[in-house]
This record gives structure tokens, C-alpha cells and sequence, in this order.
């Protein structure tokens, strides 16, 4: 939370509505704060930042201003400047980035999906007009917006319009079910909620109507597809024609949060993760340089764009920001995927392992599309082996460049120079100049280049904090974040991945957390101990096997334990595949359930139906 945003929620405690919280309004003259109100904020201002800040002097402060004097108290505001100063962190708006038509010329194609085509100038007018029709439907600066909407241009004019008119879209993956996005708007309360009417056979808009009279917080719901207007329903494609322009924004500042993403859930429900215009500008256009991003360039986005990595990692918003052409389509069909980049030219796609192997699959059995365009596939969200980082390169006749990231803002990427056996075998190393990267063991001390420890990174668009402070210990005293991960630094500098801290299943690059598994399995009458392991797949890398010890009864099948998941809300992607019962789950001397012997036991059955 920056300095400004944190000041508007001392005031909104303080009962001060929200339309009038602009950074130019004064604390007296337009706020009305009495003594009482006065001592209550230099209270909380002391508590929050560690700072005394009279505010009985004549002068009388307006919100930017006393967030600039507020500021400079904050931990690591000397850094902040600093990364300013060196130019890593730019006055830039992150809107104005990737649609600005002064570098760019506005008559070129920008984005396109199966129906609709945009130049660069009308993307820009498209989101400008959408930011129009936004305020007018009551979405105001500051307010969060939970964007829940699949592989469409509507859902990147969107998500930029709302970014235009400084309100905050949240990006959600469709997947996402009432189990992980109930303490989502409990934390972020938004206003809105940006669904598609039905999106892979599940009913969105009724998700959405439970939530909404469940959170008073949710006025408006903002419905792709079938709206009801009767309903309260604002249709979205209404909102993201051409029109008027953008209301211009009060209070917005470079370092005023754009966007929130959301973590990938390895440690239970997603964590909202405030991004703010310099910071994440600063990722945008640095792990676009680095993905060899020109004019020129085409982007196929086949992975989910409420995903960092297809929307910014640099996704759509690098290939915008370079004067290039996004093109969007679903993941489910690798020869409708192919047939695109033979007809729009694509040069350059992200996938992940799971969905590569799919591909090197299609390409096999139907190899008769012209892919000579393709200059590089990006692959990340899960480690690849290097068989199948050799059969891609082989099969597509073109680059193979790994990425390993996260949405809290450490980007890696294996470089487009680096030779094969560097480029198959790693996962890269930071796209940002400005990044402190070590490798330590359990105690906190560095490891020697080569062994094995947890990754800590800080740097210009690393977060130094989640969203309401929650998960403090991920991040060390001197700022560093502990991203969870073990690795080992290569000797060409990059990282090799070993695997997690955490017990956390790596499902095709989406994270399952079993901890947060095997909690609700417990809920189940039927179940008196559950451990959910990783079991090798073919096409998805891991997948999920549940071993359970059953009551009385016996224990219950799988589709019963599938029922009861998705009854209590749980994304589909984290259902188990697999359940083996058992009398009793195998304990560690310490008495805690050995995990490993689990793993070894379901590659032996596996091994053994073969």
C-alpha cells in the first residue's frame, strides 16, 4: 500500500467518503476534520510509519502532501528514490506504457482476438471509452474491480480501462471458485465483480450473485456475454466500444498501486499483490527486452491473461509496450493454436510444460501447418526437462527460452544468446539489473554456487509486503522476499530449480497447496486421516494423488471426495485424480506423515501398471 493509499484509510476510518478522498484536497478546509479527528490521524500516523507529523500548524495539509512527508518515514523510501534515480522506476503511467502512440504508430494492429481487430489508436480510444462508461456506471478511483474473464480483447480493454480511470482491477483466473475468491473479497472488498455469463460449462454469473449478497461490499456486476439488466448486470461489451473520453483521474500518481495480481496459492488461498505503476512498469518493459520484443513482434496469449505471465511477464502488455501485435485464443486446441500463428505470423508464444507437451504432440500427428514464423516459445510456470526443451526446439525450429517467476515480481529468463545446454537445462536469471538475488540454507546463510537453498530476491519490482500485511514472515528484516523455491546457481549464472520448500503439487503449472487439500478432505464424515502427494503424469508433469484412511464405513470413493470438494468450492484444477486407500498413512520417527514414502509408493503402482 503506498504512502496515499494508506493516508485515504485513515480517513475512511475516520468515517471521510470515498469521492472525496482526491489528493488535493486539504484536511481542514475541504475535509472538515476537527481537533478530535486531527489527534486521531497523528495517532495512527505515529503507530503506521513511526512518524510525528504536526497537524496543528497553519498550514493545512492536502492528502498528497502529507503522503509525500508520510513517505519519506517509510522503510525503504531512500531505496524507492534510489531506483528512480537510476531510471528503473519511470513517471510513467502504465496505461500510457503500453498504449501510448507517441513512439508507437497509431494505424498499426495492436490486438486481436476471434472476433475483433484493434490498431494501436483504437485500442487506446476503446479504453478510453470504457474508463468513460465505467465512471458512469459508479466505479470510482481507488476502488477494486475483481476481473474474472477469459482469453478475450474485451478482457485486456478492460482491465486497462479501469487502470485509466484509477480504479484497480483484480486479476483472477476463471478457475478460481467460491473456496478462494471468499477471503479474496473479503480482503480486497471490491466493488465489482467482472464475469463471463459461462465459461467451461460453470455458471459465473449465479458464483458471482452468491458473492455479491454475501459481500454489500459488490454493487455492480459486470457480465460478458448474456447480462441481465433487470438484475443489476452491466453487459461489458456495451462498455468497451469506442467512445468518450476518459474521465481524467483525480488522484492518480506513478506510485499509486495500478493493479492488484494475486499469488499462486502455494501456501493456501491467493494473496493480493498490490503493483504499482512504476514498479510494474519497470517488469513490463524489462522482461520485454529481454524476450527480444520488437515492432514487429506477435504475440500468441494461449495461457490465461488474468495470469502474470501471459499478461505482463511481458505477455501483452511487453508486446505493447514494444509497438508489437497481441493475438488472444483458449488453450484447449493446439492445432487451432497453430493454425493461428501460421495465418497472423506469431513470433513469439508462452506456454507451459503441460501444454507444450500437448503441442509437440499435435505437431506430430499433424505437422502440416507453416510455423517458419515462430521465433520463440516461452516456457514457464513449471521446470522443464531438457528431453522435451530439445524435442520443442526441434519440432518449432525455433528459440527455447525459459521463464521462472512470480507474481510478487522476481523474473527469470534463460537469454535468447544462451547455448542449448544452457537454455534447456536452466531456468534463467533476473531480467531486472536492479535484482539481489541469494541462495541460503535453512539457518539463513549462503550456500556455495552450486548446493541447493531457499531463493531470496529483492529489488525495483519485488514487493517488500502482501496486501494487508498478511504473510509477514515471507519477507526477511533487510526486505529480501523468501520466494519458497530451492534452487542452485548454475555456473553460467543461471538458476536451476529443485523444487519447493512447501509440499505443494505442480498440476501443469497451476499450484496446489496439499495443506489446503487435505483440510477439506478432513471434512469429509467419511475420511479420519488424508495426505494429498504429487504423482507423475504424462501431459501434466504432476498431478494430484490422495491417499485416505477411512472411518467406519470405509472410506469413500473418489467421485465422492470430488463431489464433496467442488460443494465446498474448491477450484477444479486442485481435485485429486487419484485416491488409494489405506489402513494408516506412514509417519516420519517425529511422527509426522512421511510424505516421501507416499511418493514412492505411487510411482511403484504406477510403475507396476505399465
Amino acid at each position: 500500500m503506498t504512502a496515499l493509499e494508506e493516508v485515504r484509510k485513515v480517513l475512511r476510518d475516520l468515517g471521510i467518503e470515498e469521492e472525496l478522498l482526491h489528493e488535493d484536497a486539504r484536511l481542514r478546509a475541504h475535509l472538515g476534520l476537527d481537533s478530535v479527528d486531527l489527534t486521531q490521524m497523528q495517532v495512527d500516523f505515529a503507530e503506521r510509519f513511526a512518524a510525528r507529523v504536526d497537524l496543528w500548524t497553519e498550514h493545512d495539509y492536502t492528502l498528497r502532501q502529507l503522503a509525500d512527508v508520510l513517505g519519506e518515514h517509510r522503510p525503504g523510501a531512500a531505496v524507492h528514490q534510489a531506483y528512480r534515480d537510476r531510471g528503473w522506476w519511470r513517471p510513467e503511467f502504465l496505461d500510457d506504457l503500453v498504449l501510448s502512440t507517441r513512439l508507437h504508430a497509431g494505424h498499426r494492429a495492436a490486438l486481436a482476438d476471434a472476433e475483433h481487430t484493434f490498431t494501436r489508436a483504437e485500442l487506446d480510444a476503446a479504453v478510453s471509452g470504457c474508463a468513460a462508461r465505467l465512471a458512469h456506471t459508479g466505479i470510482r478511483p481507488g476502488e477494486t474491480v475483481v476481473v474474472q474473464l477469459p482469453n478475450q480483447a474485451r478482457t485486456v480493454v478492460l482491465v486497462l480501462a479501469l487502470i485509466r480511470l484509477g480504479a484497480r482491477p483484480v486479476l483472477a483466473l476463471p478457475a478460481l471458485r467460491e473456496h478462494e475468491l471468499t477471503p479474496l473479497l473479503a480482503a480486497l472488498r471490491p466493488a465489482a465483480l467482472a464475469v463471463p455469463a459461462r465459461h467451461r460449462r460453470f455458471d459465473h454469473v449465479r458464483l458471482a450473485e452468491k458473492l455479491r449478497e454475501r459481500h454489500p461490499c459488490v454493487r455492480t456486476l459486470l457480465v460478458a456475454g448474456a447480462a441481465d439488466p433487470a438484475g443489476g448486470h452491466v453487459e461489458i461489451d456495451r462498455l468497451t466500444e469506442a467512445g468518450d473520453q476518459a474521465p481524467a483521474p483525480r488522484d492518480r500518481h506513478p506510485s499509486d498501486t495500478a493493479l492488484f495480481l494475486l499469488s499462486s496459492g502455494t501456501t493456501g488461498a491467493p494473496k493480493a499483490i498490490a503493483r504499482t505503476h512504476e514498479a510494474f512498469g519497470h517488469l513490463v518493459r524489462t522482461a520485454a527486452a529481454v524476450s527480444g520484443l520488437t515492432p514487429e513482434s506477435v504475440f500468441l496469449a494461449v495461457l490465461p491473461v488474468t495470469h502474470g505471465f501471459a499478461f505482463a511477464s511481458p505477455g501483452i502488455l511487453g508486446t505493447l509496450a514494444r509497438g508489437g501485435r497481441a493475438v488472444l485464443a483458449a488453450p484447449d486446441d493446439a492445432l487451432a493454436a497453430m493454425a493461428l500463428i501460421e495465418r497472423e505470423r506469431v513470433t513469439h508464444c508462452a506456454l507451459t510444460p503441460a501444454l507444450a507437451r500437448q503441442w509437440l504432440t499435435a505437431r506430430a500427428a499433424f505437422g502440416g501447418h507453416d510455423l517458419s514464423s515462430l521465433e520463440v516459445l516461452q516456457i514457464g510456470g513449471a521446470r522443464l526437462d531438457a528431453s522435451t526443451a530439445a524435442r520443442l526446439a526441434a519440432a518449432f525450429d525455433c528459440r527455447i527460452q525459459q521463464v521462472y517467476g512470480m507474481s510478487e515480481g522476481l523474473l527469470n529468463f534463460t537469454r535468447l544468446d544462451d547455448p542449448p545446454e544452457v537454455a534447456f537445462t536452466t531456468q534463467g536469471r533476473p531480467s531486472s539489473p536492479g535484482d539481489e538475488t541469494l541462495v541460503v540454507d535453512g539457518e539463513g546463510r549462503r550456500v556455495a554456487d552450486g548446493d541447493i537453498g531457499e531463493l531470496l530476491v529483492r529489488g525495483p519490482g519485488v514487493i517488500t509486503r502482501y496486501h494487508g500485511e498478511v504473510a509477514a514472515a515471507s519477507f526477511t528484516p533487510d526486505g529480501f522476499y523468501r520466494t519458497g523455491d530451492l534452487v542452485r546457481r548454475h555456473a553460467s549464472g543461471n538458476f536451476v530449480v529443485a523444487g519447493r520448500v512447501k509440499d505443494v503439487i505442480n498440476r501443469g503449472g497451476e499450484k496446489v497447496p496439499a495443506d489446503e487439500l487435505e483440510a477439506l478432505v478432513l471434512e469429509h464424515p467419511g475420511v479420519r486421516a488424508a495426505a494429498a502427494v504429487a504423482m507423475p503424469h504424462r501431459v501434466l508433469g504432476e498431478a494430484v494423488c490422495l491417499y485416505v484412511v477411512g472411518g467406519a464405513q470405509g472410506a469413500p470413493s473418489l467421485p465422492e471426495i470430488r463431489r464433496h470438494l467442488t460443494d465446498r468450492g474448491l477450484a477444479r484444477f486442485k481435485l485429486p485424480e487419484r485416491l488409494v486407500d489405506m489402513p494408516a498413512l506412514p509417519l516420519t520417527a517425529v511422527g509426522k506423515t512421511d510424505k516421501a514414502r507416499l511418493r514412492e509408493d505411487i510411482r511403484a503402482r504406477l510403475g507396476n501398471e505399465d
